[in-house]
């Protein structure tokens, strides 16, 4: 009795879903491209007025005021540098700007991260109202704020000073919503753990908890910093001598044509672009810090 064996197959037929995925890429490819175009698009039209303002700050006054929207200087003119440093306040804006920032942002980080620890850890009477409160602090608009603030200080006796630059902004209430929800993501028994070989709560928040809060620290600072750096409404009420200015309230007063006559656009954009220079410094330093909390927090959420 013969055996007969059938001839072994070729398998020559592609996968089901190959040829889908074939006719998927070009769509893909498409999406791609579209998607990256319309990134760049946005991001010329965010980063041009910077372009600009750098342009314009290294023109002369007759080319930028001829050519307001080149970016490109005809000639390159350092001229509006020196008339900065030299015929304006810039120093002395630029210090009282660096002082109030820097103690500002040590004491929000300090009171936000105490008072977030509180409302998160501490059970007290009174703990929902007063986070309560903290909520419709942010709800409010600041400039509703601006007078009761002039009548406080002014009746503390601490108007036109360094004191009520720094006192009002030390703490707020963004810093300790944001530093509450932090805390409360971190579990319980590491402080428990603390509690059992004999620390306290203070103890336990400086040495065990506000270590591990490193992200949230590091987005309170940046904010913390650029707010302060930033913040012009709160200097409008509370000095109003010349050498207590900082720089957003001194540029202010440079745009609005304090030096004369002319539209001084190379002056106004360079001591603007100088005033940018921290901030930028700043957020480029702590930024793979920030985006990297950022993603720990949505990783917790």
């Amino acid at each position: 009795m013969a055996l007969v064996t059938e001839p072994p197959r070729t398998r020559t037929d592609a996968p089901s879903g190959a040829a889908p995925r074939r006719r998927n890429q070009p769509r893909g490819l498409v999406n791609t491209f579209l998607g990256y175009a319309v990134l760049i698009f946005f991001g010329l039209v965010f980063l041009y007025p910077f372009v600009i303002q750098i342009g314009n700050a290294f023109k002369s006054e007759p080319d930028a005021t001829a050519n307001p929207l080149s970016p490109i200087p005809q000639p390159v003119d350092t001229t509006s540098f020196m008339k900065i440093f030299n015929g304006t306040e810039f120093p002395t804006w630029m210090f009282n700007s660096l002082l109030v920032t820097v103690v500002v942002t040590l004491g929000r980080i300090l009171f936000d991260s105490m008072a977030g620890y509180a409302l998160a850890r501490l059970r007290f009477r009174g703990r929902g109202a007063l986070f309560g409160a903290v909520l419709a602090v942010m709800a409010v608009p600041g400039v509703v704020l601006l007078i009761p603030k002039f009548l406080v200080l002014n009746q503390l006796g601490i108007y036109n000073s360094y004191t009520a630059l720094i006192v009002p902004l030390l703490a707020d209430a963004a810093g300790v919503f944001i530093m509450k929800q932090f805390f409360e993501s971190i579990p319980v028994s590491v402080e428990e753990a603390a509690r059992i070989d004999g620390a306290g709560i203070f103890r336990t928040f400086w040495s065990v908890v506000l270590p591990m809060a490193r992200p949230a620290l590091i987005t309170l600072t940046i904010l913390s910093f650029q707010g302060s750096w930033n913040e012009l409404p709160h200097s409008l009420v509370a000095v109003q001598d010349p050498s207590l200015f900082t720089l957003p309230r001194g540029l202010a007063d440079l745009v609005s044509g304090s030096l004369g006559s002319g539209t001084q656009y190379p002056l106004k954009l360079g001591a603007a672009m100088l005033a940018t220079i921290p901030v930028a410094i700043i957020f480029v330093v702590f930024q793979r810090y920030f985006i990297r909390g950022a993603n720990e927090g949505a990783d917790k959420g």
